[in-house]
């Protein structure tokens, strides 16, 4: 008993989750605004800074929950899952920074409307995320345990919509664009913006293993 009581209990990794959520969020927002307000280059500068203060921001989280698991004794869920979220949620956050970083090593002079609705495709995904996340904490609830899967089924769809918007966009780059430099410089764009969904959806993949596991 006196040893059970001694050992670390649990740690407050669903509020960290939550916390690397809202990070993930914030880039997102600020990436859309650096798209939105592109042409005007203070504005693209600021929203770039914020994309990398809220990516820096959940880097710490992330280094916090591996540094807790490995003190904490009893996790609330298994730990190898917080491991996987947490590390899969930051690569997120890290693809929304390369996103910013590789229009401006690229020097992109234009948003096209296929970044415009990639992008927003891809906030969409991150609000999605940030809900789910938030459900799994209280997944003794069947109907909380539910609506996590429901969130999750949500962020597939978006997905899906991003692999689509993708396809259509690349088949209309070779085709139009007869500039070399801009395929190479739209279509890295492209990619990475579509990958961001990828990861939001294996995101949303974990937290179904989870939902399955512990509700």
């Amino acid at each position: 008993m006196l040893f059970g009581k001694l050992l670390p209990h649990e740690g407050n990794f669903f509020e960290l989750f939550n916390q690397h959520a809202d990070r993930i969020v914030e880039a997102a927002h600020a990436f859309s605004n650096l798209v939105a307000n592109y042409g005007d280059v203070q504005k693209r500068e600021s929203f770039n800074r914020e994309v990398d203060n809220a990516e820096h921001a959940a880097d710490r989280i992330t280094q916090e929950v591996n540094r807790m698991l490995h003190k904490t004794f009893i996790t609330p869920i298994d730990r190898e899952q917080i491991h996987s979220l947490i590390n899969t949620m930051d690569d997120v956050a890290d693809l929304i920074q390369d996103s910013a970083e590789t229009m401006a090593l690229y020097d992109v002079r234009h948003m096209t409307e296929e970044i415009v609705r990639l992008t927003d495709l891809s906030v969409k995904c991150c609000e999605r995320l940030k809900d789910a996340v938030a459900l799994i904490g209280k997944l003794n609830d069947a109907a909380t345990a539910e609506a996590a899967l429901k969130t999750c089924e949500e962020i597939d769809k978006l997905e899906s919509d991003a692999d689509r918007v993708m396809r259509s966009a690349m088949s209309k780059l070779f085709r139009e664009e007869p500039d070399v430099r801009e395929v190479i410089k739209l279509k890295a764009i492209y990619e990475l913006l579509e990958t961001i969904t990828d990861k939001c959806e294996d995101v949303a993949n974990l937290i179904e293993g989870i939902v399955l596991e512990n509700s």
